[in-house]
């Protein structure tokens, strides 16, 4: 009896197990300092584009990039690997338009970003 039990319940347990994996993104994107909040440090990068401040712009897109880097091993489970290849690309294109010094083009790729980061997971 118990036997039969177990044989029933484990797949159970473990088909509810991967749903809540898959459906856990809006959980797994919430910062857990600031680190890792890509929100925040989009933000950043946007101000000191605005202010054509390009130094503070690169070393806030690497901060951007680390904290991008560390959402990916939480996020990868549960998000589609298109919507991660696509922050990464705009991520990359946003430091093409830094290193130019592109204040139209950054702009562009931060909204973008911007974009993909809000719409991730939906």
């Amino acid at each position: 009896m118990m036997e039969r039990w177990f044989k029933t319940l484990l797949p159970l347990v473990v088909l509810l197990a991967f749903v809540m994996l898959m459906t856990s993104d809006w959980y797994w994107k919430i910062p857990r300092g600031p680190h890792n909040d890509v929100a925040m440090h989009i933000e950043q990068v946007r101000t000191a584009v605005l202010a054509e401040d390009w130094q503070e712009a690169e070393e806030a897109w690497r901060q951007l990039d680390a904290a991008w880097r560390f959402m990916i091993t939480r996020l990868q489970f549960s998000v589609e690997r298109d919507e991660i290849r696509g922050l990464t690309l705009s991520l990359a294109r946003l430091r093409g338009a830094l290193q130019a010094a592109d204040r139209s083009g950054a702009l562009v790729e931060l909204a973008a970003a911007e974009e993909h980061w809000h719409d991730l997971g939906k």
